[in-house]
């Protein structure tokens, strides 16, 4: 996506005047400068392919717009910049583990939470062995060049949990010889400091990154300090012209405390959790042909103490939960072009994931004994086909199919199929239908009453109509696109229908439909103007998904001076479904930089200014306005 510019339907919003490092057009961005493009790297195809003759849904947030938001946790930053995605981020506030909870991901109303939204670093899924969701506040801002977001089902290339959609993480790197190291460190609210230092080294053949990064707040309430330590290391070599290998390794420990709820204060609700990721991939790219074969690791530890709320009466834990999880798997794939106009692509996934979860007892009567709560390992094996042929020049056809087999659950077939029209005018019109399922996960199965080990799959279908056009030379950018998402079998807790209490079945369903707008103008060299909006309706609705989320944003740059603005509505977001509860709040945010000299920049932010009262999560108060300040130091 770098250095290139795309035409790309519904991509994520325009750079911020001045902050951008190279003219680009991933995002519908708008530079003042705007370059024609052949091929960028997407995460809907694994390979180079011009986005145009994708027929899914892409967004991409660079990394000028991450710098921008001044943020030190990355997904948050997508809240903003792409429609019918919702993060609800930690920033001052309590941080917790659960469905709906700090730090977690929905997608048109598919949340990853309950393992239907993938995340990855650099293609290499993010998944717990046990409790299979992501962590949002894990991913830090430091380590990241772009952030691609595919919007609807990619099970074809990704397999399970990736049932609504995928972010993929592309990792930063130097591209031309040399050593930049940066210094991002910041004071605000709530005695809230964030720190990152990045070290980026590019010698011929060879190129490292290397960052770490220390983020701590006591938060706006008591019993609720929030300490994050993180570190990230990249080694690359380039061993022959059309050959590449390089590995990572990716981790990050917190030290939280829960509050609980407003009405029940709970204390002792202390959290520590360490996750972590390393890799290893060898690529290859000649004219015609590409591909990359790379096994990855995933590792966590949690220790979770409960707590207690002593205006119920209740009295200290006398268990702490303890689990350790962990994921890995080998991927191999080669793209061909075997003539005008083709790309073919086959692939091949084993992933083992599992863990081990129990209950140590520290007080009463079961003192200095545990109790397992889980033990098991899972299998995933899978092949895959995916199809892109050229029919004409203004016509192009996608297709793809999985085959996916559980060493538990058994054997899935997943298709896909789109259209892409090249319409006169810069217009693209796409239709598409894919096929999305998640195998269910560990937690589900065997840990903590309601588990059933005989779930089965869940499974849905998206369909969806977008459309795009570049109008003014590419000055404006627009698009919209409709869904629809039909699902069955998904699993939610219900009373037993055969015995007394609730039990884990597939009995849920999902019809979601809706529609995302978002269009960008640069007005001039100085000023640009964003927006976006996303309507979804929920058939059974889902905590932390807005039925209306609205975003309109400004930047202006000149000088020594970059300064952005935007205001986000939320209407409908549902804090807890029974009883429902819903939640409709503005938030308005402001950032400006102040480029002292070439290696100093004094920054400033302020979120919610207009020091909206809301909640995302019943019981749980955001805070009210916060400030932040700080320096970017670069040599």
């Amino acid at each position: 996506m770098k250095k290139r510019t795309i035409p790309v339907l519904l991509l994520g919003l325009a750079c911020h005047a001045g902050m951008a490092q190279k003219p680009q057009r991933d995002t519908l961005s708008l530079t003042s400068k705007i370059h024609q493009i052949d091929e960028v790297v997407v995460t809907g195809a694994r390979h180079e392919t011009d986005v145009r003759h994708l027929s899914q849904t892409v967004s991409v947030v660079g990394r000028a717009q991450i710098e921008s938001a001044l943020q030190p946790s990355l997904l948050p930053v997508l809240t903003e910049q792409v429609p019918g995605l919702f993060v609800t981020s930690r920033g001052i506030m309590d941080y917790g583990v659960s469905t709906g909870a700090a730090g977690g991901i929905s997608l048109r109303g598919l949340s990853g939470g309950t393992a239907r939204l993938m995340v990855m670093i650099d293609g290499h899924p993010q998944y717990a062995g046990i409790f299979g969701h992501p962590i949002a506040d894990a991913y830090q801002s430091f380590l990241a060049e772009r952030v691609e977001v595919l919007r609807g089902p990619a099970s074809v290339l990704y397999g399970s949990n990736a049932m609504g959609g995928v972010i993929n993480i592309v990792t930063r790197k130097m591209q031309e010889d040399g050593v930049d190291t940066h210094l991002h460190a910041g004071y605000g609210s709530y005695n809230t400091l964030e720190t990152e230092l990045t070290n980026r080294v590019r010698k011929g053949r060879f190129s490292s990154v290397v960052s770490g990064s220390y983020n701590r707040t006591d938060g706006h309430r008591t019993d609720m300090g929030f300490e994050q330590y993180g570190g990230y290391a990249k080694l690359g070599y380039e061993v022959a012209e059309h050959w590449n290998l390089h590995g990572d390794v990716n981790v990050t420990h917190f030290n939280a405390s829960y509050s609980g709820p407003i009405t029940a204060p709970l204390l002792d609700g202390d959290q520590r959790i360490t996750r972590g990721v390393t890799s290893f991939a060898m690529e290859n790219r000649y004219e015609k042909t590409s591909g990359a074969w790379s096994f990855f690791y995933n590792w966590g530890n949690h220790w979770i103490n409960d707590g207690y709320t002593p205006s119920a009466g209740e009295g200290p834990q006398d268990a702490r939960f303890n689990s350790r999880d962990h994921m890995m798997g080998v991927s191999l794939y080669q793209s061909s072009r075997f003539f005008k106009g083709n790309r073919i692509t086959f692939g091949f996934d084993w992933f083992r994931y599992g863990g081990h979860a129990w209950n140590e007892y520290v007080s009463g009567e079961n003192a200095g004994t545990s109790a397992d709560l889980v033990d098991k390992q899972e299998d995933e094996l899978a092949g895959y086909v995916d199809l892109r042929q050229d029919i004409r020049s203004w016509l192009t056809f996608n297709a793809g199919l999985r085959v996916d087999h559980h060493s538990r659950v058994g054997t899935e077939w997943v298709p896909q199929v789109g259209l892409a029209f090249h319409l006169p005018q810069t217009m693209e019109l796409k239709a598409s239908a894919s096929k999305g399922f998640r195998y269910p996960i560990l937690r589900e199965m065997y840990m903590f009453p309601p588990q059933n080990p005989d779930l089965q799959p869940e499974s849905m279908w998206n369909y969806e109509l977008a459309f795009s056009q570049q109008l003014m030379n590419g000055k404006l950018q627009y698009g919209v696109n409709l869904f629809f998402i039909d699902g069955k079998n998904l699993i939610q807790t219900s009373p037993n229908p055969n015995g007394s209490g609730m039990l884990n079945q597939n009995s849920g369903e999902i019809e979601n439909a809706g529609v995302e707008v978002q269009a960008a103008y640069r007005i001039d060299r100085h000023w640009s103007v964003d927006g976006n909006y996303s309507y979804l309706h929920m058939k059974n609705p889902v905590i932390a998904a807005p039925e209306h989320k609205l975003y309109a944003g400004t930047s202006f740059s000149r000088g020594r001076w970059n300064v952005s603005t935007g205001l986000q509505y939320i209407a409908g977001l549902y804090t807890q479904t029974d009883p429902v509860v819903t939640e409709d709040f503005v938030l308005w945010n402001l950032r400006a930089t102040f480029r002292v000299n070439r290696w100093l920049d004094i920054w400033a932010c302020g979120e919610n200014l207009l020091a909206q009262k809301y909640e995302i999560n019943a019981g749980y108060p955001m805070p009210r306005a916060t400030v932040m300040t700080g320096i970017n130091l670069n040599f």
